[in-house]
Order: C-alpha cells, then structure tokens, then sequence
C-alpha cells in the first residue's frame, strides 16, 4: 500500500546524510550506481535490490541487480514490473509487506512465482523528470517499516541527483574527449594538404578545402613526379575522425612515395591497395583517383572508387564526367584498375571534388547534385582556375544557405592553358 512520507526521524537523517555523502563522493557514473543500489539495501536490510535508469525515451532499464539466487540470474525482469510500473505512474513510493496476499499485487505472476514478501520501491525524479526507480525486497519474514520507506524515500531523491549530475559529467567528459579527437584529427588533416601548388607551366590549380562539423577523411594532393610531370590525387576515407586522418595519412604517404618511385598511376594504387590490405585495421577504405599531366596536355587517369572528375572541353562549351571504375582502395586484393589517357586543349578545365560538393544538402533536403556542379563550371570555365573554384563554392553557399553540413567540402580545379 502507498503511505503519506512523515517527517524523517533525527537518526535517519543523519544515515540519510552518510548515504549522500558517499552517493556524491565521486562522478564515476557506474560506481554512483553501485553506491545507490548498495546503501538503500544496507539501509532496509533488504535481501535483493534492483536499480533501474530512464534512458533517453523515458523507458526504464536494469542497471544493477543484487541478491539474485541461482535461478534468477539471466532472468530479463527479476523483479516485479507490477510494482515499478504503478510507482513509475503514481510517482510515490510503494510499501507491501504481505505482497503475495495484497489485493493490489497478489495478481502478480512474478511476486507468487519468486515468494516476494515485503517491498519497497521508490522513484527517483528531478525537476519533474523521471531518473529511475530504486526497488527491494525480501523472500524472508522480514518486514519493511515506515521509517524504511520514508528514508528509501528520501535517499531515492537524493540519488537522482547524484545520478543525473554523474550522467551529465560523463556525458560533458565524452563531449570533450570527442572535441579533442575532432581537433587532433583537424589538425593532421589541414597538415597533410600541400602548402603550395607546383609551378607548372601551361597549367592552373587551385584547391579548396572546407571541415565541416564532424571531420571527415576529404584530401587532395598536388606533387612532382619528377621534372616534367606532376600528379593530382583527390582522396575520401570511409571513416570520420582522428582513426579516419591517420588513415588518410598513410594512403597520402604511400601513394606520394610510389608514384615518385617511377611506377605508373595503375601501379602505384595497385601497391597501395596491397600494402593498406595488409595492415588493414577497423574495415576502413579509401576511395582515390589519381591523375599524372605531362607538359603537352597529356593526361593518365586511374580511379579507384571515387567522384569521377568533371571535364569541361573548351571546343565545345561541355561538361562531361570522366573515367568511372575500380574499387576504393583497401577494400579488395586485386583491385580491377585500369588507367584512361586524355589530351587536353587548351581551355579545358577539370574539377576534381568529393561527394561533400554533390551531396551538400539545402534546407529542402535537396542535394547540390552533378548537374548544378556542371552547370556551374560552364558558367566560369573561361576565367582562372582561382575564379572557376571561388564560382562553384559561391554557387553551393547559394544552394545551402542555412543548412548544416555534416560532410568536407573538397574541390580541386585544374585548368590548361597550353
């Protein structure tokens, strides 16, 4: 039966303050959990207890159990859900010491079937919001008293204080942690992209790199191959975060020191795709394509698993999509790659870019899309690779607007002057 709370006695109040003392001891999520659950029995001198939490949606979840027999361990609801779910309603503590003869419960399964005697349980509620609930009980002959309920009462106020501020450090520890690893993983990322842009003649780059909330694994690379060629590598890691910038670290390290060991693009992602198969860790992948210009406009273009290029013919006033094959690299052993040779005109432009560009969603839920990519490079593609790329970022600001991004935008515009 459910029974008005007196005023606690002077000795309760002073076991009522050892017991918060000990519950506010430490921010230890877990181990206030513990100490609830454990004082409240010592307290009642009950023989099981049960801690149940509120999770996000308001449901409550077994957190802690104690005094469990043999045949109950592994049992998904050790207690009586009868009695929880009425003081989870009421939002009063519930005192029965006679439960298998109570009116109220006597129809309980789980209190005949388990030869529950006495029972007490507590909500445990701050600022209005649901915590958890605090639930003991004996099999025995002993009975639970007034005093007993009014200081599980009073303990179970406290402990939903003690919970939620422990819930709220470990939630505010997490957040930091996160940030730091964003932060790191920021950093290593702005540190692997190339400083300058090679100087070569007959040709503009431009580059541009945009974090978006949570870093994801977005990079370019600019480089000379050797005196003559230079190469252009566009790159997105399936992963977020500091384990997806290592990973980009090493696939920018590997694919730099083959394709400047003499080895043709087709091998040099081949060889990197070997070695990251070997050493691969958490199941992450890279997608990667990798162009080599030579000073005549000629071109050799192997893509493994990434955004094709858009290639804009100055002749023809055109945007088409180049080579689209091969897998992301780190994914398979034998990767099908195969290299695409193009000569370029002067005036041809291409935009290389990651799916930050063609995925970046507006308020509508509308992506920016391949075709306001290509349309955006018809209407710059006789102006300065610097212009052409300040266009089309211009042109996704437009389409966004106030949308949060939630992917790295990344574009690189090469353009041949002849």
């Amino acid at each position: 039966m459910r029974v008005s709370q007196q005023p606690i006695s002077p000795e309760h109040l002073q076991t009522l303050f050892k017991i918060t003392q000990a519950m506010n001891s430490t921010l230890d999520f877990d181990e206030v959990l513990h100490t609830v659950i454990d004082s409240m029995m010592e307290v009642c001198n009950a023989q099981r207890g049960f801690l149940m939490v509120a999770d996000e949606d308001g449901q409550l979840e077994l957190r802690i159990a104690r005094g469990l027999r043999t045949d109950e361990v592994g049992h998904d609801v050790p207690y009586s859900a009868t009695i929880v779910n009425q003081v989870i309603q009421t939002r009063e503590t519930l005192l029965t010491n006679n439960a298998m003869y109570d009116e109220n419960f006597m129809t309980s399964g789980s209190i005949v079937a388990k030869g529950i005697r006495a029972i007490l349980c507590a909500p445990m509620i701050v600022n209005g919001r649901l915590i958890g609930a605090v639930y003991v009980d004996t099999l025995g002959l002993t009975n639970f008293t007034d005093s007993d309920r009014d200081l599980l009462s009073a303990v179970a106020g406290q402990a939903g204080v003690a919970i939620e501020n422990a819930r709220l450090y470990t939630v505010a520890v997490e957040k930091g942690r996160l940030e730091r690893e964003l932060q790191m993983a920021r950093e290593i990322q702005e540190g692997l992209l190339p400083k300058t842009m090679p100087h070569v003649p007959g040709y503009e780059l431009a580059a541009r790199w945009e974090a978006a909330r949570e870093v994801a694994g977005d990079f370019y690379d600019a480089f000379h191959v050797d005196d003559d060629e230079f190469g252009i590598v566009i790159a997105d890691v399936s992963d977020k975060g500091a384990a997806a910038a290592m990973f980009m670290a090493v696939a920018r390290t590997l694919i730099r020191t083959h394709a400047q060991s003499n080895y043709s693009p087709v091998e040099t992602l081949s060889r990197t795709n070997d070695l990251i198969l070997d050493d691969a860790q958490n199941g992450m992948f890279v997608t990667v394509y990798y162009s080599v210009f030579m000073p005549n406009g000629h071109s050799i273009h192997v893509n493994a698993g990434h955004n094709p290029p858009m290639l804009y013919r100055a002749a023809s006033n055109e945007v088409s999509m180049m080579a689209i094959g091969g897998r992301a690299i780190g994914w398979f052993p034998n990767n099908p790659l195969q290299d695409v040779e193009v000569d370029l005109q002067p005036g041809d432009v291409i935009v290389y870019y990651t799916d930050g560009v063609t995925e970046a969603e507006n308020i509508h839920g509308e992506f920016f899309g391949e075709a306001r990519l290509q349309q955006a490079i018809i209407e710059s593609a006789g102006q300065h690779a610097d212009i052409i790329l300040k266009h089309i970022v211009q042109r996704v600001d437009e389409f966004v607007g106030e949308a949060a991004q939630f992917d790295d935008l990344t574009l690189f515009v090469l353009r041949y002057t002849g």
